[in-house]
């Protein structure tokens, strides 16, 4: 089980990647993205790097990793889990 709620990310080139991990983040960020001098992105790379090293929290890191996908528009939108759409479902009935 991962540690993070997973992320899909869509490439520019049209190649898509299920992110759930820092090392899954870190190869998606050697991945085609629209813009890698933005400044996000660019410190998205460093916090990565730096949870791997051991020294930032890998939470802090994945959330960069989220903020720079969403802002150039890579971050796709996940159906809700199955437990989710129960609960829902469960939550709107009428009594």
């Amino acid at each position: 089980m991962s540690r993070f709620l997973p992320l899909t990310i869509r490439f520019v080139n049209g190649g898509t990647t299920v992110v759930c991990s820092i090392a899954d983040a870190k190869k998606a960020l050697a991945e085609v993205w629209k813009d890698k001098e933005a400044p996000n992105y660019l410190e998205a790379v460093r916090l990565v790097d730096d949870a791997v090293a051991g020294i930032c929290r890998p939470a802090v890191a994945f959330a960069a990793f989220r903020k720079a996908a969403a802002q150039q528009g890579l971050l796709r939108p996940t159906d809700p889990s199955a437990a989710l759409s129960m609960l829902d479902q469960l939550w709107s009935r009428d009594p």
